[in-house]
C-alpha cells in the first residue's frame, strides 16, 4: 500500500517567521496578498493534490472552506498554526 501525501503551508505575504522550518525541508510553502483570497488558494492547493495543509490561524480567520467543505472530507488535512511572533 502506498500512501501519497504531499503537504503544505500556507501564510500571509508579511508573515516572515511562520513555517521556516517547513521550508527548510523542502516543503510548499505558499503567500497569500490578499487574505480575501484565502479561500481560493486552498481550493488551488486542495486541487493540486495537496492532502495536508498547514494554514495560519490569521489567515484562517479569513476562510469560510475551512469549516463548511474540508472539515468533512476525510482526505484532506487542514491544521491552523498560530503566528509565530
Amino acid at each position: 500500500m502506498v500512501i501519497n501525501m504531499k503537504i503544505s503551508c500556507l501564510k500571509g505575504k508579511n508573515d516572515e517567521n511562520s513555517f521556516k522550518i517547513f521550508k527548510n525541508f523542502g516543503v510548499d510553502v505558499y503567500e497569500v496578498e490578499d487574505y480575501d483570497k484565502t479561500d481560493e488558494t486552498l481550493k488551488q492547493l486542495v486541487n493540486q493534490k495537496y492532502t495536508t495543509i498547514w494554514i495560519t490561524n490569521e489567515l484562517a480567520g479569513f476562510s469560510e472552506d475551512i469549516i463548511k467543505k474540508y472539515s468533512k472530507n476525510d482526505n484532506i488535512n487542514i491544521i491552523i498554526a498560530p503566528v509565530k511572533d
